[in-house]
């Protein structure tokens, strides 16, 4: 399954990456990071990411890594 990887030590809190999702995956967390951002977070790591790295092409700080599931044919 896909996913998503974000790194807490780059996300400076920009909120763009909630924005682009097309399933509203990606949430604003309620805590801090250890530089004093609210960095983004997965509102549900079991939902259905599809990879389209939409996320990871509007994040600014390249804070967030997509792990694309190979289909097979």
């Amino acid at each position: 399954m896909s996913h998503i990887e974000i790194d807490e030590n780059r996300c400076k809190g920009c909120e763009l990456c909630t924005t682009v999702c097309p399933y509203d995956l990606v949430s604003m967390a309620n805590r801090f990071s250890a530089k004093g951002y609210r960095p983004a977070s997965l509102v549900d790591p079991d939902a259905k990411c599809t990879g389209c790295a939409s996320c990871a092409r509007i994040c600014p700080d390249v804070a967030i890594t997509v792990y694309r599931t190979v289909k097979e044919k």
